[in-house]
This record gives structure tokens, C-alpha cells and sequence, in this order.
């Protein structure tokens, strides 16, 4: 009776132990799988812009979704994307599209320093006909300066790769740029 009751206690004492190791590796394993996404994710921001304009026979359209990983408080690392049409009426249509890389630096929180490397297919047809038309690639380098509050920075940057060629009508450029 001694050894049946010493079979029990102890097959009870390897159920235990067994329930015990089984519960342990279950909630590491949840740990692990639920907080590595959220920490990836929670460092992501998503921004972007939309244009519209229109005019006396021009119609300018854009769309320029972005996204960033901020690294930390200072640096952040994004890609985005962009398509912008252009058409004034008897003279041109044109379509651009591409994608850029950003980075920002802020050295303080009220402060952003960006560089922006931007590259654009530009297809411009400069008549009705879509006969005589230009197809070419638009790179710039845009360094940024802009005042910062909150997802909000307000600023300029300059083109330096700028040349007679170039589709923007000048070297500077002010911006507003809303991450959330």
C-alpha cells in the first residue's frame, strides 16, 4: 500500500513539474511573438502628401505617400513614393513618377534637418497629337532645414543637383511635412 501511495505522490510531483516547464516556455513564447511586431511598428510613422491645383487650363495633381522608422529621438529613415500630373491646356500633359529616400535629424525637438534623395520618370507630351513628346529620369538631392511642433515641420530645402533642365521651377522649395 506504501508503494502504491509513493507511485501516486510522485506521479502527481511529475505532472506538476511537467504543467509547471509546459506554462513557462508558453508565456515566453507569447512574449516574444507579441512584442517584437509592436516594437517594430510602434517606431513607424506614415505621412505623405496630396496636391491639387487648378487653373485657366492647368490642372496639377499630386499624390506622395511616405513612410519613416524613427531609430530614436534623433534619426529617422524613410521611403516614399510619388505621382504628380501636369496639363496645361494647348500646350503640354505630363506625368512623373517615382520614389525617394529621406533621412531626418533632429538635433533638438524644434529642430529638423533633412536630406532627400528623389528619383522621377518624367513623360511630357508637349502637344495633342502625343506625337512629340520627352521621356527622361530627374534626380535631386534635397537638403532641408525646418522649424518642428508635434507630427508637424515647416520649412524649405534646396535642390542642389539643380540644373537648366531640372522639372521644378526653382532650386528652393518650401514644404510642410506631417508624420503621424
Amino acid at each position: 500500500m506504501a508503494k502504491k501511495r509513493l507511485f501516486e505522490v510522485t506521479k502527481s510531483f511529475l505532472a506538476l513539474i511537467a504543467l509547471f516547464f509546459a506554462s513557462a516556455l508558453f508565456a515566453q513564447q507569447n512574449t516574444m511573438y507579441t512584442t517584437m511586431p509592436n516594437q517594430f511598428w510602434r517606431n513607424v510613422q506614415f505621412g505623405g502628401g496630396l496636391g491639387l491645383g487648378f487653373g485657366s487650363g492647368y490642372t496639377d495633381i499630386s499624390l506622395a505617400p511616405s513612410a519613416i522608422y524613427n531609430f530614436n529621438e534623433y534619426v529617422a529613415l524613410g521611403l516614399g513614393v510619388q505621382y504628380k500630373y501636369l496639363k496645361q491646356r494647348d500646350f503640354f500633359a505630363s506625368h512623373l513618377y517615382g520614389g525617394s529616400v529621406i533621412g531626418l535629424f533632429n538635433p533638438i525637438p524644434e529642430i529638423q534637418l533633412s536630406a532627400e534623395l528623389e528619383q522621377l520618370r518624367v513623360n511630357v507630351n508637349l502637344d495633342e497629337s502625343n506625337s512629340d513628346s520627352q521621356n527622361y529620369w530627374n534626380t535631386g538631392l534635397f537638403i532641408g532645414l525646418g522649424y518642428r511642433s508635434g507630427n508637424a515641420t515647416i520649412g524649405g530645402r534646396y535642390n542642389v543637383l539643380t540644373d537648366k533642365n531640372n522639372i521644378y521651377g526653382s532650386a528652393f522649395m518650401p514644404f510642410i511635412r506631417v508624420y503621424f
